[in-house]
Order: C-alpha cells, then sequence, then structure tokens
C-alpha cells in the first residue's frame, strides 16, 4: 500500500515473533503508518529507538534483557522527541503508574481492537497523551484513593537505573562476566551494582533477588 508524506513512522518492540508479525500486518494496512523496525528484547528495543528514531514505539512490558519499563526509561531519555506506546496484556495500577513515570505517552492493552491501536498510535504522534478506558479508570481510581491517603501520585524507586538494569540480568540467570559484556561495564563494577542492589532490598542472596524481581515485575515466570 502506497504511504503518505505524512506516514508515522513506527518500531515494534515485542519478545513475541508471531504478535509481532500480527501487530505489522494490521498497521501496515494503514495508509498513515509504516513499520519501520522490529525488537525482539528490551535493550535491542533501544538501541533501534536511536538508530532509526522513529516517530512511535509500540512497547510491550514483558521483554527480556531489559523490560518495557526500564527500555521506556531510556528512550525518552535519550530520545525525547520519540513517543513510547505501551501494548501489553498488564492492567495493574502498579503497571500503569511505573510506566507512566518512565515516560510513556501512551498505554493500551493487547484486548484492543486493531482500529484502536490504530488511533493510539496517532494520538501520541500528536503529542497527546493516549490511555485505553479499562487503564483511565485504574488511574483516576489511584489517583483518588491516594488523594484520600492523603499522598502524592509518584512511584518511589529505590534503585538506580543502572541497577534495575543488573538486577533484570542476575535474575535472568546472566553471571557477572556475561553481565559484564552486556553493559560494558568491568566484572568488578558488576559485583559492587549487585552488593548495593542486596544492601539497599536487604536481600541475602541470588534467590531473594529473583522473587524480588518477579513481585516487582521486573522479570516474569
Amino acid at each position: 500500500m502506497a504511504r503518505t508524506a505524512q506516514s508515522i513512522r513506527v518500531l515494534l518492540a515485542d519478545d513475541h515473533r508471531m504478535m509481532r508479525e500480527g501487530i505489522r500486518v494490521l498497521l501496515e494496512r494503514q495508509r498513515d503508518i509504516q513499520v519501520i523496525g522490529e525488537a525482539s528484547d528490551g535493550r535491542e528495543a533501544v538501541r533501534l529507538a536511536v538508530q532509526l528514531h522513529p516517530d512511535v514505539v509500540v512497547m510491550d512490558v514483558s521483554m527480556p534483557m531489559l523490560n518495557g519499563i526500564e527500555a521506556t526509561r531510556h528512550i525518552r531519555r535519550d530520545c525525547p522527541d520519540v513517543r513510547v506506546l505501551v501494548l501489553t496484556v498488564h492492567e495493574s495500577e502498579e503497571y500503569v503508574a511505573r510506566l507512566l513515570a518512565a515516560g510513556a505517552n501512551g498505554y493500551i492493552v493487547k484486548k484492543a481492537a486493531a482500529e484502536e491501536l490504530s488511533n493510539a498510535i496517532r494520538v501520541v504522534f500528536s503529542g497527546e497523551a493516549f490511555l485505553y478506558p479499562t487503564i483511565a479508570k485504574v488511574v483516576i481510581e489511584d489517583y483518588v484513593r491516594r488523594l484520600r491517603e492523603g499522598r502524592g501520585f509518584q512511584v518511589t524507586e529505590i534503585l538506580t537505573d543502572r541497577e534495575r538494569e543488573v538486577l533484570q540480568l542476575i535474575a535472568e540467570g546472566y553471571t557477572s562476566r556475561e553481565i559484564a559484556d552486556i553493559l560494558h561495564l568491568s566484572v568488578k563494577t558488576v559485583q559492587n551494582h549487585r552488593s548495593k542492589i542486596m544492601g539497599k532490598l536487604d536481600l541475602h542472596d541470588r534467590g531473594d533477588l529473583i522473587k524480588y524481581a518477579i513481585q516487582q515485575g521486573i522479570i516474569h515466570l
């Protein structure tokens, strides 16, 4: 299908190949949307966002190497003009709050219709925020509850960005040497990060780190 001069350039980030292919087929039917790349993990998503500079990244949450929350944080930091639309099965307030705090411009669930996804892409591309109706309801209810409890709507992160990266890789089973190679750090630096993570979280072994990572949605079983 011929593209218009104003085609919205989209990068797809999802670790399931069939899901990416399905989304690509749906989006390629739109005259004003062009899929320019695909990423199968969070690190690749960040790298391609910097390399290709798409207008919109359609981002899954549950991805290896670097989860969608951290990938969103990196992309919004390194490419502030690139919009991130989260496409996920998760609808809990925890995920919504963390992704919005990371800089996501929109949030839509995978059960949405193809037309809704295309519209969401157009909305975030135009500079507006998009929240799928069920997600908007979660955000409003959580906001109201926090006001009643005298709390602000904010997410407090104990760990630094780098520490969260190291934590995910540890929980996914990578050794200190492998993590050092992935992050371009020394083994000693990785070990220092690990020690700081365990100290901040009051955890004592790798098993505790894995349990914490699962509880916080950093990795998924």
